[in-house]
């Protein structure tokens, strides 16, 4: 048997560490609830390493408020189904930020607040939409529009994701080819190319310079890639990087209009969830463009809100700020002459979460060939550069 230590809450509300000797870290935590303790964090074995925690993702978080809203609707109480939750969950961050939230619920804090705690696993527009919840009483239904949420948002990310991999991954092997061929192949013909003692063509000499280059310093062409790798994450991080990489996301060939489409999705799917929900028009534009990924969009949507307070419909400085597809303002501005606009936004949504399926599948079969040129073209280019010289001394020989 193990020992495992707790952060505990006990029926008074008090905060304390507690040891207990168990089979398992399931086993301690039954020990530790019959004997009225409320557990409040991942257990830690004694004379061990703490379990480690993983990212929370989507689909985490869609299942999550999935359940817990089944729960709800059962008439379950709070702090019993966010214990009820916290057994289920396998992702051990969401499990920890589930004890914590049960403990700051069972002093008498709201759910909502108990999430704030905690915003690596519960992302602001979650608590916000439990706080409308929690205020309109329907809780559970705040809950069920966040598990279509973190759906929807998984689902998009996992397509784009998918289109991504494969020319990432030819790339690699283009790269791969090309390396092996620096340091194994081309280094045999420099030898036979220096025998020969005649003058190479400009490129089969560069190929010879390249060659050499890379096995005598080669130390210096790692120091290089790993400098300008880090010297491109430090520079994204900051305001200016930030911002004109999120400008070439935007205006980027090929890509630029799936991330537009993309943004589109998330813009009114977002919206649309937080209205439905109660949050009033203008915090749910400025929590809508906190969501945003795109610096320029970003900032763009948030920037809208100084125009809603004076009063001026929505549609106006979105379709100002000339970065999403006309469709949206149209379609936005038909909500706002109507009443309802979450309807509307939902239609947008789903029309642009098909369209972005549509343009990833679209953009894989146009790359697949895109690549198979490029890597032909790259390793043809190569084997020319070293037979030119190689079929000018037999064309030579045969006229002598």
């Amino acid at each position: 048997m193990a020992k495992y230590s707790f952060k505990v809450v006990d029926s008074s509300g008090k905060s304390q560490k507690k040891t207990v000797e168990a089979k398992s870290e399931e086993a301690a935590r039954v020990k530790l609830k019959s004997e009225g303790y409320s557990v409040a964090g991942v257990g830690k074995e004694v004379g061990g390493a703490k379990k480690k925690g993983g990212k929370v993702t989507d689909r985490d978080l869609s299942v999550f408020c999935k359940q817990f809203a089944a729960v709800l609707r059962a008439g379950v109480p709070i702090i019993s189904a966010l214990d009820m939750m916290g057994e289920q969950m396998t992702n051990k961050t969401l499990q920890s930020a589930l004890a914590d939230a049960g403990a700051y619920v069972q002093k008498g804090g709201t759910l909502a607040d108990a999430m704030r705690q905690n915003p690596k696993a519960f992302p602001s527009m979650l608590a916000n939409m439990v706080a409308a919840g929690e205020s309109s009483g329907k809780l559970e239904i705040a809950f069920e529009r966040m598990a279509t949420q973190f759906e929807k948002d998984g689902a998009i990310k996992a397509k784009i994701k998918g289109a991504m991999t494969y020319p990432i991954v030819i790339l690699v092997v283009v790269i791969g080819v090309v390396a092996l061929l620096m340091v194994m192949v081309i280094p045999t013909f420099s030898e036979m190319f220096k025998e020969m003692g005649t003058k190479l063509p400009a490129a089969t000499q560069v190929l010879v310079n390249m060659s050499d280059f890379i096995a005598s310093k080669w130390w210096l062409l790692l120091i290089i890639i790993v400098a300008l790798i880090f010297g491109i994450k430090f520079f994204k991080k900051t305001p200016a990087g930030q911002q004109l990489f999120s400008q070439i996301a935007l205006k980027a060939p090929i890509f630029g209009q799936l991330s537009v489409k993309t943004a589109a999705a998330t813009f009114s799917r977002t919206f649309a969830t937080l209205l439905a929900s109660g949050i009033p028009l203008i915090d749910a534009v400025e929590q809508t463009g906190k969501v945003m990924k795109n610096k320029v969009i970003r900032d763009g949507v948030i920037s809208c809100k100084a125009q809603v307070a004076k009063g001026v419909p929505l549609s106006k400085p979105i379709r100002d700020l000339d970065i999403f597809p006309t469709m949206l303002p149209s379609m936005m501005h038909i909500g706002e002459e109507t009443g309802n606009i979450e309807e509307m936004m939902e239609k947008v949504a789903d029309f642009y979460e098909e369209e972005v399926a549509i343009a990833t599948d679209s953009l894989t079969s146009m790359m697949e060939p895109l690549i198979i040129v490029v890597l032909g073209v790259t390793v043809g280019g190569i084997v020319i550069a070293i037979y030119t010289p190689i079929l000018s001394m037999y064309d030579a020989v045969d006229n002598y």
